[in-house]
Order: C-alpha cells, then structure tokens, then sequence
C-alpha cells in the first residue's frame, strides 16, 4: 500500500489524482539537459580527438564528475515533481509533497466555501491552470499552482462537496422514516433506490451501499 493510501479514513476513497503540469518543470529539462548534452560532446571529442600527445584519462575524469551535477539536479527537480500530488476525495482535498520528508494539507470538503479557478491563454491550451480554495478554517485560502487539468479538478472537488450534501440529506430522511412506528411498506424500498443512486454516483462505496441496505432491510 502506498503512501497516499496510507492517508486515507474510513470509507474514504480516491476520485482524482493530479499533479503539476510538465510545464513547471521544462526549464530545468531545457537547462539541465543542454549542460549534459555540452559535456558529453566534450568529453566524446577527448576521445575523437587527441591534442598535443597521448590521450589523459584526467579531464575525461573531470567531464564525468561535472555531468553528474546537471544529471542529479534534473533527478531530484523530477522527483519533486512526481511526488506532489494534488488529491480529491469523498471527504477532503489532499496536497501531498516531498520525496522523502512529507508535508500534507487536507481542505475538508465540508469547510470549503468557494473556489477560484485562473488561467491564461497558453493554460486552456496546454490544459493547466491555478485552483484557488477558499475554506473555513484556520488555513483561509489553499493554492494549487499550475495543476493540470484545473477545470475537471475544480467540477470534481465541488461534485463531491454536493455529494456530501446529498449524503447527509438522504440519512436524515431515513433516520426520519425509520424512527416512525410503522415505515409503510414502500418506504425502505425507496430509501434503497435512493441509496443505490448515491452508489453509481460513486458517494459511496460497494460495502458501504451493502451495509446501509442490510440495516434498511432489517426495518421492514
């Protein structure tokens, strides 16, 4: 089990998953990768080309020690990259980052009040963009910078919150019909049909919908 797994709750499951756009990490590409293209060919004409008396085995030495720095700063700048994630679940937004020491930050879905979706005219076509989440807690305002696919991340992070909603509508309605002296015989088949929407809808899980429906049978 991974560790974002790791970070999940009780009935808790994943909806997306997405991270930076590749564009946060062109430059260092671009940068990184010429200096080593630069000392490779140096290095290759050492070989090719021997100047004034045999060929020394020192400055191939040399070429090979400073390829390694450019080589380790496009390594470590990749691993960043593939190890911040950003997170939507059924209960919260998840910001994963590090490679080996980790820092997470969780927006409850419940505490969200609004969110600001920005992007510029090369984001639409290249497809990331700035999700601004604004909750109600300590932390205020959570910015996610150039995320890919910000539109899809913002409709499913406000998809799940409506979820929640509905989630919350549909056990009050039962507690509702339940606690009734006598439920009459249509009514635990309808909170069922209502339940199993929520399930297709991806509210809730396969046993979670088992669970709810067994307890619901057990009325009648």
């Amino acid at each position: 089990m991974g560790y974002l797994e790791d970070l999940m709750g009780k009935n808790e499951q994943i909806v997306l998953t997405t991270r930076q756009h590749w564009i946060t990490i062109i430059g260092s590409l671009l940068v990184n990768g010429f200096f080593i293209l630069l000392l490779l060919a140096i290095g290759g004409a050492f070989l090719i080309i021997p100047l004034l008396g045999p060929l020394s085995w020192a400055p191939l030495a040399v070429m090979a020690v400073l390829c390694l720095v450019p080589l380790w700063r496009l390594i470590a700048d990749w691993l960043h990259w593939w190890n911040d994630i950003y997170v939507v679940t059924n209960r919260r937004i998840i910001q994963a980052q590090g490679v080996i020491n980790k820092h997470v930050i969780d927006s409850s879905l419940e505490k969200i009040n609004d969110v600001v979706l920005t992007q510029s005219m090369l984001g639409r076509m290249l497809g990331y963009g700035d999700v601004e989440i604004l909750t109600g807690s300590e932390i205020g305002v959570n910015l996610l910078k150039r995320i890919t696919e910000p539109v899809r991340f913002k409709t499913e992070m406000l998809n799940q919150k409506e979820g929640m909603g509905e989630m919350d509508a549909f056990e009050s309605k039962a507690k509702r019909t339940l606690n009734v002296a006598a439920p009459s015989a249509g009514d635990v088949p309808e909170l069922i049909a209502e339940l199993d929407e929520l399930r297709k809808k991806g509210l809730i899980t396969d046993a979670e919908f088992q669970a709810k429906k067994a307890k619901l049978l057990s009325q009648i």
